[in-house]
């Protein structure tokens, strides 16, 4: 790992609207850190397979390219027996950008499994929720009643769904919505959603690990991005 870092040096984000190549990533997959989330910074990270994630110290922005990445497939999304009931029995139903702050800041605060605090600030959901302004960032939000009981947001680059955070007041609500999300991507043609890094949640529900090269491949392999 110190022989990797030593050949790709941490690049230290200015004022211009530039990353690095991914290729120059560490072991780990951070290419750059500083710089701002700006809705034009964020959308250039985006399209060129880079995502934010702040420090424990929540003092400077980490910019990630890992290697492998996480994605699905629409089309192989996996639907437990128990989910199949939980959506045939209409227990929940979903909306779309309905209460994307709502969503975000439930993604701040409910604890995850395999997930160990936050990382999305204050200074994180104000820039999401320019970009939501914007109609790039998107909230799928899960009702039981007129209860908001889960629910994810992500970036949506028109072939790509670039998932970030999702939270679960009841069991199984944020599965509803990726399980909702995944269809719907599917109907639309949507190439993969990006999961980012590998969970077993995710996993199970069918997402695999690609690799980098093979994502970016993919990511710019349409529309010319």
């Amino acid at each position: 790992m110190k022989e990797s870092n030593q050949r790709n040096p941490i690049y230290f984000l200015t004022e211009e609207l530039y990353f690095p190549p991914v290729e120059n990533a560490t072991s780990e997959g951070l290419l750059a850190v500083g710089g701002d989330l700006s809705a034009e910074r964020l959308l250039l990270a985006y399209r060129n397979g880079i995502f934010p994630w702040y420090n424990d110290d929540d003092s400077i922005i980490l910019w990630w390219s890992p290697d492998p990445r996480m994605i699905l497939y629409p089309g192989k999304i996996k639907v437990s027996k128990s989910m199949r009931k939980v959506i045939r029995d209409q227990k929940f139903r979903l909306t779309v950008n309905r209460c994307f702050q709502k969503v975000i800041k439930h993604c701040s605060t409910v604890k995850r499994e395999e997930q160990e605090g936050t990382w999305i600030t204050e200074a994180m959901q104000w820039a999401y929720l320019d970009l939501h302004k914007k109609g790039y960032a998107k909230s799928y939000e899960v009702w039981e009643g007129d209860d908001l009981v889960g629910g994810l947001y992500g970036v949506d680059l028109g072939h790509v769904f670039c998932g970030e955070s999702m939270f679960s007041l009841r069991s199984n609500a944020s599965k509803f919505a990726f399980i909702e999300l995944a269809r719907e991507l599917q109907q639309k043609n949507y190439l993969f959603i990006d999961c980012q890094m590998y969970t077993d949640h995710l996993a199970s529900l069918g997402a695999e690990e690609i690799t980098r090269q093979e994502f970016i491949s993919k990511l710019k392999g349409k529309n010319g991005l």
